[in-house]
């Protein structure tokens, strides 16, 4: 039994964890355009500066990290154990998501890098690696998006079959 609760746990925590990942995938692709968007309609053009979006970026992305880790801890905290083995195997097994994944953490590596180098004088530091980084994910995952429209989808991979306890 204590066994089950471990596996169980890890689980929960490895799905979790996905669920954080792709809040911050998509709080960070989401952020500098709805961000744009209110402060030209609100406030006008001239109020527009980097920093500020990319304050907006990383801290979305923060936003839908905590979002998205606790509402997957929520979700997958009730089903049983054979549900919640089969949940994880899709995820692992998942070409699609790990291609998205990667595409994101490049676009995070870059961006976080070049930002800085492009804007040093225009934002604050904290800002500049962290909302480029922000801003990468979103990239990248708009990326990963464009190559699957275009028709270039990841292979499917079989998953395994494991027996599921009684």
């Amino acid at each position: 039994m204590a066994a089950n609760l471990g596996t169980r746990s890890a689980d929960i925590q490895y799905l979790a964890r996905n669920a954080a990942t792709t809040g911050y995938q998509l709080g960070s692709l989401l952020a500098p355009p709805l961000y744009m968007v209110s402060v030209i309609a609100s406030r006008g053009r001239s109020s527009f500066t980097i920093n500020r979006l990319l304050r907006a970026t990383w801290l979305c992305g923060l936003g839908g990290s905590i979002a998205g880790g606790a509402v997957g801890y929520a979700w997958y905290t009730f089903p049983n154990e054979d549900v919640l083995r089969s949940k994880r195997l899709e995820a692992v097994y998942d070409n699609d998501r790990i291609r998205a994944d990667d595409h994101a953490m490049i676009g995070t590596i870059l961006m976080g890098v070049l930002t800085p180098a492009l804007f040093w004088n225009r934002a604050h530091i904290v800002n500049l690696v962290l909302g480029g980084a922000g801003l990468g994910s979103g990239i990248g995952l708009l990326t990963h998006y464009g190559r699957s429209l275009t028709g270039d989808r990841p292979p499917k991979t079989q998953l395994p079959v494991l027996p599921f306890s009684d």
